[in-house]
């Protein structure tokens, strides 16, 4: 017995876990893979002595197959077939504990019966006539089907019970927080909405738990204005790619613009000639209004002109690499600041949020602690479409009045 748990036969958990996997619909090559991969971990149990199934003798033949797992981990060596043997035995251990492939090492196999997937999709309408944004009902919806998933392991969404909320909860574990918060946020939301379909008890949104808030939970980080100057310095301006990047770090550190919205900006959001940006937020869903300074203004025009690959896609930032289009909103764009850090030698670690959302944070402290910034400020000119800023520069020699750089038609490069 472990923790009041009897102890299973590893042929007997490889056997329920296959099962799993083929009612989930993993391919005939994978699940291939998969035996012999089951194969090496029980001949090494043979070899050891040991025939229930143990994690940490699981991770003892992942560190001894790999050559030392854990220690290419601590130097960041490891291989794509290192982290492949890893969630061997991780996966293991999830079935054991769980009774269920756990989603955050089978991302893509989240496969739901027809009847399932209308739930979650009624689910997706409920948030949309709720008026929740696009992201919100993405996000909320494929948590959803997880949930969905997993209870279809326990009898179904009818017997979901306090039991089966803590069940899937613990299946969270190593998660950050912050997307532990999230997903149970979004559980308690389907539940409230299964309750009231008829789907679930209605007492069942109240048995997810909450996140408990930490005191050590990081904050954004604060980048000093020097290293700002420093990442913005090291974009190599003299490539396409370079030039997209330039504009997209300036968007976020000299306006505070999400990478979300720095993703959806159309031609159609630039008022040229007023020297004005508008920007309908997907967060909140509401429009604002921002100045457009000059050094941003001359870097888009910039891309646009020079760099842009050809394309009828109204969004002005694309992907450079085939199929040319522009980013998904899964794209969070934060490798896009760690590669010019590292190349600027600012220093980054796991203990800073380095993303695109520490420069728009930056952006707020700085103004803040200057004595300019409040929450109203910082949204910029909301719902109104006033004089631009003055002193911020002007594009009167380089537009026209139909509201593009002279030159330059858009959405195609001249």
């Amino acid at each position: 017995m472990i923790g009041g748990r009897p102890m299973v036969a590893l042929p007997v958990l490889v056997s329920g876990l296959e099962a799993e996997m083929i009612r989930l619909g993993y391919k005939d090559s994978t699940l291939a893979w998969y035996h012999g991969a089951w194969r090496r971990l029980r001949r090494y149990f043979t070899f050891r002595g040991v025939e229930e199934f143990s994690l940490d003798v699981a991770m003892e033949w992942v560190d001894e197959a790999c050559g030392g797992f854990f220690a290419k981990e601590q130097a960041g060596t490891l291989k794509q077939t290192d982290v492949y043997l890893f969630r061997v035995a991780q996966m293991l251990g999830d079935w054991e504990l769980h009774g269920a492939v756990v989603r955050h090492y089978a991302r893509t196999v989240s496969k739901l019966t027809d009847a399932e997937a209308a739930v979650v999709a009624r689910f997706r309408a409920w948030l949309r006539d709720a008026g929740r944004s696009v992201s919100t009902v993405r996000s909320y919806g494929t948590a959803a089907g997880e949930f969905i998933a997993f209870a279809g392991t326990r009898g179904g969404l009818e017997h979901c019970d306090a039991a089966m909320i803590g069940a899937f909860t613990a299946t969270l574990a190593g998660y950050q927080a912050k997307t532990v918060e999230q997903k149970l946020c979004a559980l308690r939301s389907f539940l409230r909405f299964a309750a009231g379909d008829g789907l679930a008890g209605t007492a069942t949104a109240e048995a997810v738990p909450a996140v408990p808030s930490r005191k050590q939970s990081r904050i954004p980080s604060v980048w000093d204005a020097g290293d700002v100057a420093r990442i913005l310095d090291a974009v190599d301006r003299g490539n396409p790619c370079g030039k997209r990047d330039y504009a997209i770090i300036l968007l976020a550190a000299r306006l505070g613009l999400r990478s979300i919205d720095v993703k959806r900006l159309e031609f159609s959001d630039f008022d040229w000639p007023g020297n004005r940006l508008s920007v309908a937020q997907a967060k909140t869903g509401s429009r604002i209004w921002l100045p457009l300074l000059k050094d941003v203004g001359w870097a888009v025009i910039d891309y646009v002109r020079n760099a842009r690959p050809a394309s009828d896609c109204p969004q002005v930032f694309l992907r450079h690499t085939a199929p040319v289009g522009p980013f998904s909103d899964q794209e969070h764009l934060h490798q896009m600041v760690v590669k010019y850090a590292r190349a600027a030698h600012v220093p980054v670690s796991e203990k800073r949020r380095r993303g695109m959302h520490s420069l728009r944070h930056t952006l707020a402290t700085r103004l803040k602690v200057s004595g300019v910034a409040s929450a109203a400020s910082f949204g910029g000119l909301r719902g109104r479409r006033g004089p631009a800023v003055r002193g911020q520069g002007g594009y009167g020699r380089g537009c026209r009045a139909g509201g593009t750089p002279r030159g330059l038609t858009w959405p195609c490069v001249s």
